[in-house]
């Protein structure tokens, strides 16, 4: 986890309702797995056989569009609601399911989908674990 992730939740005045270092592990895959997905995408437009590969660059713009915003969702806590949290994450585990399912489908031949595969079932992980604990 970055020190900033926790460090800022450790700043927190109130009580959080989730583990601490859990939620931070969480927001790191998240922002993680967003930055991964839309640099693969970049790189898809890159590639010479681009248009094999548009699945691949829409499942990566959804799933780094959904991390990102579920990042920016987990990441507030004045006026928590359990509902929200679960929802969000719910759709990431989703999206990055489906991201890493194609990303792996183009990974023997392009890096940056094997690296970005890698970031969302890393992020998919994490959105579980943290589900677990919202109950």
């Amino acid at each position: 986890m970055t020190a900033t992730t926790s460090a800022m939740l450790k700043a927190y005045p109130a009580e959080i309702n989730l583990d601490r270092d859990r939620l931070a592990l969480t927001i790191d895959a998240l922002t993680s797995c967003a930055q991964a997905c839309t640099a693969c995408a970049d790189a898809c437009l890159g590639e010479d056989n681009v248009g094999m590969l548009a699945k691949c660059i829409r499942t990566d713009l959804d799933c780094a569009d959904i991390c990102a915003a579920t990042a920016r969702v987990i990441s507030r806590h004045t006026g928590y609601d359990a509902n929200i949290t679960r929802s969000l994450l719910e759709a990431c585990v989703t999206a990055c399911r489906s991201c890493g399912d194609e990303c792996e489908r183009h990974a023997g031949i392009h890096e940056h989908c094997r690296i970005c595969a890698e970031a969302c079932r890393a992020c998919e992980q994490a959105c579980r674990d943290l589900l677990a604990t919202i109950g």
